[in-house]
């Protein structure tokens, strides 16, 4: 078997390639346009692959405006799933969080007010009374939240985003990146399906509040069957700002997904209206479908490849992801894909299931898409005595 070998002087280890049986056409991909956008800065991610479609200026600090509040989200989600709280307990209502300017639920302290009923009129209604109200029951008090805020943006990756309050309010140095927006929204989905469901609420309002104040401002919500959140955003300084995410089958991922679907989201900042925003929005996600096209190149546990292991109790082991390997391709171009496995030489055990242990590179048409980490797909242990040092002497012969 040949083995094509690039050696890093200074390396222990060397990076195998492995080519596919898939053979790249002469001709190079080429790379489907994105629309016109009227906005500061735009993304469009796919999320069943992984994969940025298109996108201006991710990395450009920007003024999240009520988008702050899908951090909110995470936070308040992972109290719930953790069972620090429950969807009926019941929060006080400040005057901190009654005197909240901007959007609001219409709560008032001489309410006590579940925070199920405070989370769809932080989401629904875009309420800054109630994002208060559930960031001191969280919390303890704003600050101390907004520190939780700024440490769970560090651990998720967020490298550009610093939270000066929950609600999004203008405040100095409250900003972040349609890059960092990606990352959060992409992690609050895939981290609290459970409770994703409340980003597709319509109408609500709280008993007793203004009948007028009950429509999500999410406007593609009522446009558009297969969106399904997540926020919209607005202030002055920041313009109208919108992230929407859908979801469409496709049978050709078969159960990827639930149900199999296909999911974008479109991250739309610094629009100059809320039709503006919309439109935008909706402009990238159609454009996303019918541009690119989703290929499953191997199924959730599937092995990509088996390469040998020395000293280990196994003498291989399976290389893949736990989750399903979907990319995105230009339309019409599935047939071009190719693949190449990196990964190094020698392999030693041990190995823990989950372990990093190369990288699968998809080519088509000769531009290279994207790279996925491979992980050990099981673990292999370190052999016996005897088992290593006959390995170490086929080693040295090799």
């Amino acid at each position: 078997m040949h083995r094509f070998l690039t050696v890093f002087r200074g390396l222990a280890s060397t990076l195998v390639l492995l080519s596919s049986v898939v053979l790249l056409p002469a001709a190079q991909a080429q790379m489907p346009q994105p629309p016109e956008v009227a906005a500061r800065s735009y993304l469009l991610l796919d999320i069943t692959a992984n994969q940025i479609l298109a996108a201006r200026d991710i990395d450009s600090p920007v003024e999240p405006a009520s988008l702050t509040k899908l951090m909110t989200e995470y936070l308040v989600f992972d109290a719930l799933k953790s069972k620090k709280i429950t969807l009926k307990q019941t929060f006080p209502v400040s005057e901190r969080a009654w005197k909240m300017p901007g959007s609001r639920m219409f709560i008032d302290p001489k309410m006590q007010v579940p925070v199920e009923d405070l989370i769809k009129g932080m989401i629904v209604q875009s309420g800054n009374d109630a994002t208060m109200a559930l960031a001191e029951g969280v919390g303890g008090t704003a600050e101390n939240f907004v520190k939780l805020m700024n440490e769970q943006a560090k651990a998720l990756g967020m490298k550009s985003t610093a939270y000066k309050n929950p609600e999004g309010l203008t405040e100095p140095g409250h900003t972040t990146t349609a890059r960092d927006l990606s990352i959060l929204s992409t992690r609050l989905m895939q981290d609290f399906p459970d409770y994703m469901g409340f980003s597709a609420i319509k109408k609500y309002r709280y008993p007793g509040t203004p009948a007028a104040n009950d429509t999500n401002r999410n406007t593609l919500l009522f446009r558009d069957p297969t969106v399904d959140g997540l926020k919209t955003g607005h202030t002055a300084a920041a313009g109208y700002c919108m992230i929407a995410t859908a979801k469409r089958d496709f049978p050709n991922l078969g159960a990827t997904g639930a149900s199999g679907g296909r999911r974008l989201v479109a991250i739309v900042l610094g629009a100059t209206s809320d039709s503006a925003r919309a439109n935008e929005s909706q402009k990238l996600l159609n454009w996303g479908y019918t541009a690119f096209e989703a290929v499953k190149l191997f199924d959730a546990g599937q092995a990509v490849v088996s390469p040998a292991v020395w000293k280990g109790k196994s003498s291989t082991v399976k290389l893949g992801r736990p989750e399903a390997i979907v990319i995105a391709v230009p339309a019409g171009s599935a047939a071009k894909v190719q693949t190449q496995v990196a990964r190094p030489d020698p392999l030693v055990a041990p190995y823990t299931r989950g372990q990093a242990l190369g990288t699968l590179k998809v080519n088509v048409g000769g531009e290279t898409m994207v790279d996925i980490p491979l992980v050990a797909l099981e673990t292999v242990e370190e052999a016996g005595i005897l088992g290593r040092a006959w390995d170490s002497i086929r080693l040295w012969i090799k």
